[in-house]
């Protein structure tokens, strides 16, 4: 199943306060590119009829369709890459492009 970290929720729901329309949700997708990788995609909408929704943290998370398989065992997270400069990445092992984090 489909995972947000802890971070991740709370930069979505910061994200959804500063809209005007409090309602949207969060939207996820995935999409398989020429060279097998899985290329990722977000941004806050409102629910369809056939999406897979989800919740965590707080956070309500739409998924369609067509990215629930991708998506299935991929994990969002928020993470400071460089000093000062934060982003939402993807974890996704079924991506032939995933490279598992280093363990301690």
């Amino acid at each position: 199943m489909f995972a947000i970290t802890q971070a991740a929720a709370e930069q979505i729901r910061a994200a959804i306060e500063q809209e005007e329309n409090k309602e949207l949700l969060l939207r996820v997708a995935a999409k398989v590119t020429e060279d097998g990788s899985i290329e990722y995609g977000m941004g806050l909408d409102e629910p369809k009829e056939d999406d897979t929704r989800l919740q965590q943290y707080d956070v309500e998370i739409l998924i369609d369709p067509k990215s629930v398989d991708l998506l299935d065992e991929a994990t969002m997270d928020y993470v400071e890459l460089e000093p000062g400069q934060f982003r939402f990445i993807f974890l996704n092992p079924m991506d032939p492009h995933y490279v598992p984090p280093k363990k301690d």
